[in-house]
């Protein structure tokens, strides 16, 4: 069973993203959303353990979201809402960490 783990608060507020990537699944994948996408800038410590879990082609950001916060991603595809809709429908589960 697949799940999509969506992730849309700070990484640097709490452990959120660790405790998400300690539990992710080998056929699960990561979206960040919100300001969870400043975990993709550069020279921070959530880049590092987000290269660190080796999520290749299975983590995903929200363009508006990287957009809004003037950040460019070559680890994370980028991805509209429709693109985000079709997520959610190819993986048996989601779960927000809220």
């Amino acid at each position: 069973m697949t799940t999509l783990h969506v992730i849309a608060h700070s990484p640097f507020g709490d452990e959120r993203l660790a405790s998400c990537l300690r539990l992710l699944g080998p056929q699960d994948a990561l979206l960040l959303c919100g300001d969870a996408t400043y975990a993709l800038k550069a020279g921070t410590e959530p880049l590092a353990a987000l290269q660190a879990a080796n999520l290749g082609e299975r983590l995903f950001a929200l363009a508006e979201d990287l957009q809004a916060r003037a950040l460019d991603s070559q680890l994370a595809k980028a991805v509209d809402y429709p693109a985000f809709v079709e997520l959610t429908l190819h993986h048996d589960k989601v779960n927000s960490w809220l």
